[in-house]
């Protein structure tokens, strides 16, 4: 992927503190529940997404990126990359400032239509392996 160590660090030290988890729900067997828990140990506030609307560590969750009654700085997606695209277009909708395509969730037309509505995009990544990489990283 094409997304620069600069952006990376951007939207993890930058960008806001408030990240819309989607596809978050109570299984800690997902991968989604073990990032959120990291995200919180760096002092980002987790918002869970997901069709249940569970309440996740300690953070109520909301049935889509629509219901969130605050401003969202970062979409994490968390879904399969067939519906990643159209979770990119609601972070846009939402105002969001940046949208992270996690490990093994590709779509580029997504990516260039996010970039071009002027959002920040990671894709292929995790925040959870480079929060803790930044050497100023947040405590």
């Amino acid at each position: 992927m094409d997304t620069s160590a600069e952006t990376v660090r951007r939207v993890l030290t930058g960008t806001g503190d408030t990240w819309a988890i989607v596809g978050l729900s109570a299984n800690e067997r997902r991968a989604a529940h073990g990032v959120a828990a990291v995200l919180q140990r760096f002092g980002k506030r987790i918002v869970p997404v997901h069709p249940k609307a569970e309440t996740v560590h300690g953070e109520r969750g909301y049935a889509s990126l629509a219901e969130i009654p605050f401003p969202v700085d970062v979409v994490d997606v968390f879904v399969n990359s067939s519906l990643a695209g159209a979770v990119a277009d609601e972070a846009v909708a939402i105002g969001a400032k940046a949208v992270w395509f996690q490990l093994g969730v590709i779509d580029e037309a997504a990516r260039d239509r996010t970039r071009a509505a002027g959002l920040d995009v990671v894709m292929d990544r995790c925040p959870a392996i480079e929060i803790p990489r930044l050497p100023d990283r947040p405590e």
